[in-house]
């Protein structure tokens, strides 16, 4: 039985050795510290580096954090390409490996029309047996996935929500607003400064990037809004923001997460897509780890 996606699900990072390839050791070390500090796992997301993963990588990250975790929390896993037909192909492989979901990017590099991606979703989760969620990342996919739209897709039997990480409060809301509306239709914020807000206004769930630097920090802003103390949850989405900020103001990129991992002592490894830090952005970021 599928386990319900709820609470903080972490963007993890994707686990290098020193030669950059695909280290396992490394990876279950990363899914114990979130495991042990009451988070969730999401991997293959965007500070998983998908877009410079293999499909064979991807599969193997799913497989190893599934293992990993052993069930005692829910899995989720990205699966989104570019096409529909990739996507799918993917989806049919990561959906063996016995994940709780996945979620599926609009697709990118190309304008898409809103019905385009109604035909997009329909067909992947026509597809696929594992439950489906929308992911909504306008700034890097150049596609917007409209409320409307959302509302549309609900009606799918295995389409079960959205992330949403467009960034800003009225997205947010809006899709909130459709949930709201669509019994079984739930939704989970992208945006490390958005989590209190988003179960405030009834999100279920959140997937934090900021989650592998800070764990305990993030899983705060959840535990305590559970116990119903808005005040505590309210404080530690402060300190939350006030990270985020200081963090991407040196590179505002998945880059900089793993920056401030291996500065911690976390081994890894390097991202592959070409980043560069000055020594002003690694004092910037030593100091924050000096704080936390």
């Amino acid at each position: 039985m599928r386990k319900k996606i709820e609470g903080i699900l972490t963007a993890i990072v994707t686990t290098f050795d020193d030669n950059g390839d695909f280290c396992p050791k490394r990876m279950r070390k990363q899914v114990q510290r979130q495991l042990t500090n009451g988070n969730s796992v999401f991997c293959n997301g965007t500070n998983g580096e998908f877009f410079v993963l293999s499909t064979q990588e991807k599969i193997k990250v799913t497989e190893v954090c599934v293992d990993e975790v052993a069930g005692r929390s829910p899995v989720m896993a990205h699966i989104g390409e570019i096409s529909t037909r990739e996507t799918i192909k993917l989806g049919k492989e990561i959906e063996k490996l016995g994940v709780d979901a996945v979620s599926v990017i609009a697709p990118y590099f190309i304008p898409v029309k809103q019905e385009e991606l109604i035909y997009h979703y329909t067909a992947i989760a026509d597809a696929l047996t594992v439950p489906v969620f929308l992911y909504n990342i306008p700034v890097r996919t150049g596609n917007t996935i409209q409320p409307e739209t959302a509302a549309k897709l609900a009606e799918h039997p295995n389409i079960l929500g959205i992330k949403d990480s467009a960034g800003s409060a009225e997205s947010l809301q809006a899709f909130l607003d459709v949930a709201n509306n669509i019994h079984g239709f739930d939704v989970l914020t992208g945006p490390d400064s958005l989590i209190y807000q988003g179960f405030v206004g009834g999100a279920v769930g959140s997937i934090s990037g900021l989650a592998n630097v800070a764990p305990g920090y993030i899983n705060a802003i959840w535990r305590n809004f559970k116990e119903g103390d808005l005040a505590k949850s309210k404080a530690a989405q402060d300190a939350v923001g006030n990270l985020r900020k200081n963090l991407y103001a040196t590179v505002f990129s998945p880059a900089a997460v793993k920056k401030a991992l291996t500065l911690m002592g976390e081994d890894v490894g390097v991202s592959r897509y070409p980043v560069m830090f000055s020594d002003e952005h690694i004092a910037t970021i030593k100091n924050i780890i000096k704080k936390l």
